[in-house]
């Protein structure tokens, strides 16, 4: 089925700043090309026969269709965020931009910076709702081919020429501060509410150890950082910690097999930490006996490989 054009819901001569005759163009000539170029392609797609046709073609006309769709996407979306009070931002965005920038001004000034930043060159500035964390942020998206995985833009500035250089010529400053005069916050917002019901992706986990304490790596190198005192028990495997020259460092090796025989080294009075190569079963294992016995137990989340890739300090396993 092919793509049809969106209706341009702004009224552009109620716009501040911009002109009816540049939003028209814009309207009719790059975003109207963008779904032309967009059901072009598709049709050729749908016509050909992947064992038939060379890979670089295929590899092309894909190439070109991410394009086309996220032209066309993008300028949808860029209309749908014009033809309000920019200066009115309601509540549920005003708390969102204190939670994740600091303030509506802070946001705004590296909304604007960003602009800045491409004018003259080709690109876009998203603000987009990420799911995986809960917040929102702005980003540069380049080329119509760049975004966040698994983000969702809710407003977007486009800092291609076509979109301001009839009435601004190269002066970009003057018109990012009319776009952002002229943002449609009530569709802004409704977007927002929209993209948090989108649910977070769901975290992988062992239902047999979904029970067992956790803690991040990044969150054991802060303890040791500030000298907590916490006792790191590395529980890799024998067969496996024969084959290694490292481990972490103020880590002691332990044989996860043979738990109630060192235990008793163990001081009740502060906690442990135990992490195995990937930080699955025996990391699990061995805190679960652990907190059976009655010390405050977690297990390193990776392993030994996740402290390595955020950089931990190690030192030679002898």
């Amino acid at each position: 089925m092919p793509y049809r054009l969106a209706p341009l819901y702004c009224r552009p001569w109620t716009l501040a700043g911009l002109s009816a005759r540049l939003i028209e163009s814009h309207y009719e000539v790059n975003y109207g090309g963008a779904v032309a170029r967009l059901n072009a392609i598709t049709e050729e797609l749908a016509t050909l026969a992947p064992t038939a046709t060379s890979a670089v073609a295929i590899n092309r006309l894909k190439r070109d269709e991410l394009i086309a769709l996220n032209s066309t996407l993008l300028h949808e979306l860029y209309f749908a965020s014009l033809g309000g009070d920019g200066r009115a931002v309601p509540q549920a965005m005003a708390e969102a931009f204190d939670r994740d920038f600091g303030s509506v001004v802070r946001w705004q000034d590296e909304f604007s910076a960003l602009g800045q930043a491409i004018a003259g060159g080709s690109g876009w500035v998203l603000l987009t709702y990420l799911p995986r964390d809960g917040r929102l942020l702005n980003q540069v998206g380049g080329d119509h081919g760049q975004s966040i995985a698994g983000g969702i833009p809710i407003l977007a500035l486009d800092m291609y020429e076509h979109a301001y250089h009839i009435d601004f010529g190269a002066n970009a400053a003057a018109y990012i501060a009319a776009f952002l005069r002229n943002i449609d916050w009530k569709a802004v917002q409704g977007r927002y509410l929209d993209a948090q019901r989108a649910p977070r992706p769901s975290q992988l986990e062992q239902p047999e150890f979904a029970g067992v304490p956790a803690i991040a790596p990044e969150e054991v190198k802060a303890m040791l950082e500030s000298g907590a005192p916490v006792q790191i028990i590395d529980v890799r495997p024998r067969h496996y910690a024969a084959k290694t020259h490292e481990i972490m460092e103020r880590a002691v090796w332990r044989d996860p097999d043979r738990v109630q025989e060192w235990i008793g080294e163990l001081s009740k009075s502060e906690p442990v930490v135990t992490f195995c190569v990937y930080g699955f079963h025996v990391g699990c294992q061995t805190a679960t006996a652990l907190r059976e016995a009655g010390f405050d137990a977690r297990y390193m989340a990776g392993g030994h490989h996740a402290w390595k890739a955020i950089k931990g300090k190690t030192k030679l396993f002898a």
